[in-house]
């Protein structure tokens, strides 16, 4: 197995932390979706992507179809995708994808936890080109070979094929997303969720009491509602 399959192993074993957060992230992903190609999922591939993630994590169909129709109101503000990179104690590199209607008060936040935690903000640029930057699919696996499968997905730029109890994964480069998503569309292959990683491309290990600093800044930035994922170079 490759690195995507074991950073995916990892990642499952820190879902988000609570639903209602997972639905406020969703929330978010709706709005921009919508304001980007319109509320209807049949001509808005990005929206389909983000109803499919709404449903995986059982949020309710009245809760989808509110969020779409208030991103549809023009009075609707717009959240901007801002990354920020930087540094946690034990060197140990961090990416934080956040989505903000309010940059000013996001910066500020986001700066006054690394500071707390003796971790030091980065400018753009000085820790991103350490991870990959992927897209995923999760779909179904009844009726379907994986090896296969990969074979054929690869002319589509899938570069890595696996399985767990969820289903077939597929990795591939952010840019190939669009591609994958039309030709499993046009497949009628099931599409569970889908999604974009940032995958480190070298991990470092640390011992218990450095975990633990690092994990006090994590847990700081997760709990930040402006923030979307968080991604390190910390060996889980």
């Amino acid at each position: 197995m490759g690195r995507a399959f074991e950073f995916r192993k990892a990642r499952k074993m820190k879902r988000w932390a609570a639903m209602s957060k997972a639905f406020t992230r969703i929330g978010k992903d709706i709005v921009m979706a919508v304001k980007e190609g319109g509320p209807d999922p049949d001509a808005n591939s990005k929206l389909r992507a983000v109803i499919q993630n709404a449903k995986s994590v059982n949020m309710p169909k009245d809760n989808i179809e509110r969020a779409i129709k208030r991103a549809s109101d023009k009075s609707q503000g717009d959240y901007k995708e801002v990354l920020f990179e930087g540094y946690a104690p034990h060197g140990i590199a961090i990416l934080i994808e956040t989505a903000t209607d309010n940059n000013t008060r996001t910066v500020a936040n986001i700066r006054s936890y690394f500071n707390k935690c003796n971790g030091s903000l980065g400018t753009s640029g000085s820790v991103e080109f350490m991870f990959d930057h992927t897209c995923n699919f999760t779909i179904n696996a009844e009726g379907l070979d994986p090896e296969e499968l990969e074979l054929e997905l690869i002319d589509f730029g899938a570069e890595e094929v696996f399985v767990d109890e969820d289903g077939i994964h597929i990795y591939a480069p952010f840019e190939n997303f669009g591609a994958l998503q039309k030709e499993l569309e046009s497949r009628e292959i099931e599409i569970i969720s889908s999604g974009f990683d940032r995958i480190p491309q070298v991990t470092k290990e640390l011992n218990e009491e450095e975990t633990a600093d690092v994990e006090k800044l994590l847990e700081k930035i997760e709990e930040d509602d402006d923030v979307q994922n968080v991604f390190h170079s910390m060996q889980e």
